[in-house]
């Protein structure tokens, strides 16, 4: 009986898609965009746990000058228009979750499963990985993936996670000195909050670092400069940090908490492992559809290669486009893929939700 339980709610726990997004970044966004457009359903699997890829990562609040009809938008704002134009699709994301397992079915589907154990049933994936799932920096020491999500965090999980606590923050960007402007103040305020960057000289807003050096004076933090070189541990529980200062010396900084503000790297990772035909760690695609060789598999965005490729954003919308013609002629090979207009035809505004 146990057994007949397990296998139904394995069956219940398959998700069945008409199309299946791997990359939440703006050509996977738009993609959504463009599938419901063509009033074809999807969801959508990101590593990161919010989406918007290296856009937000990396340029959230550094300006882009050449995406059509915008003449300047951050990272952020770019994503946030994004979000805001493909709402009407309802696309359901699922985030934090790295794709582990690509392989057709027996009936001509694609059987996709996570890292978190999610697994889908998708007649058609959109490969929208950029250079390949974004994820976040950590750290090369003993003792660090045992930690991870008990002492040290990526994110803080609510508004008082560190409340209390003496907190090391690692990082030389904004989002690294805005965390130490908000856990150094406030109700849920840390009891120490200390900066560690292996030099310094910081990749942030002169105005925030000009903060974060009037509260050093101050003594409402502190900055070390440092090269991490170990965790210190007390009963399971992170107790130090242990460092090379500038100094050339071995030093141990104390901390019950630390926030890593580290950045993404880009990893290829399972990608390679999916038996897609690649050239230089990219997929090949026909251009008409941006198709790859294996039927019922698109690849838009920096991911895919073609003669005369170039890893622009805006590029990469004509490719999503393309594909979700692509994959309309194959989902529904019996209607004919008509061209439509959103400024005239009745069908896309209905799609829209526009009267």
């Amino acid at each position: 009986m146990e057994r007949q339980n397990w296998q139904a709610q394995r069956v219940a726990a398959l998700i069945q898609t008409e199309a299946l997004i791997i990359g939440a970044g703006p050509v996977g966004l738009f993609q959504a965009f463009q599938l419901g457009l063509q009033d074809i359903r999807c969801h959508v699997v990101d590593a990161l746990p919010q989406v918007g890829g290296q856009c937000v990562e990396l340029y959230a609040n550094k300006p882009i000058y050449d995406i059509p009809g915008l003449p300047y938008c951050t990272g952020q704002q770019l994503i946030d228009q994004l979000q805001q134009q493909v709402k009407p699709f309802a696309p359901q994301f699922h985030l934090e979750e790295l794709v582990s397992e690509l392989k057709a079915t027996d009936d001509g589907q694609w059987h996709v499963q996570t890292n978190q154990g999610t697994v889908f049933k998708a007649a058609t994936v959109f490969i929208a990985a950029g250079v390949g799932a974004f994820v976040k920096r950590g750290l090369s020491l003993a003792g660090f993936d045992e930690l991870l999500g008990k002492s040290i965090f990526n994110g803080a999980p609510n508004s008082s996670s560190f409340q209390g606590k003496h907190l090391i923050v690692l990082g030389d960007s904004d989002a690294a000195l805005e965390a130490c402007a908000l856990w150094r103040q406030g109700a849920n305020a840390a009891a120490s909050v200390t900066l560690v960057h292996r030099r310094d000289q910081f990749q942030a807003e002169p105005q925030a670092i000009e903060d974060m050096r009037q509260a050093c004076a101050s003594k409402r933090m502190r900055f070390v400069a440092g090269q991490p070189t170990g965790l210190v541990q007390a009963d399971g529980q992170l107790s130090g940090l242990e460092i090379l200062n500038a100094q050339g010396e071995t030093e141990v900084l104390s901390a019950d908490a630390m926030l890593l503000c580290l950045g993404v790297s880009p990893k290829l990772g399972p990608i390679s492992d999916w038996g897609l035909a690649m050239e230089r760690k990219q997929l090949p695609v026909n251009t008409e559809t941006y198709a790859t060789e294996a039927k019922g598999i698109f690849a838009v965005g920096d991911i895919n290669t073609y003669p005369g490729k170039k890893k622009l954003i805006l590029c990469g919308f004509h490719e999503a486009t393309l594909a979700a013609f692509g994959a309309s002629a194959l989902l529904r090979p019996d209607q004919k893929t008509l061209l439509q207009y959103t400024t005239t035809s009745t069908h896309l505004h209905k799609l829209l939700g526009v009267s």
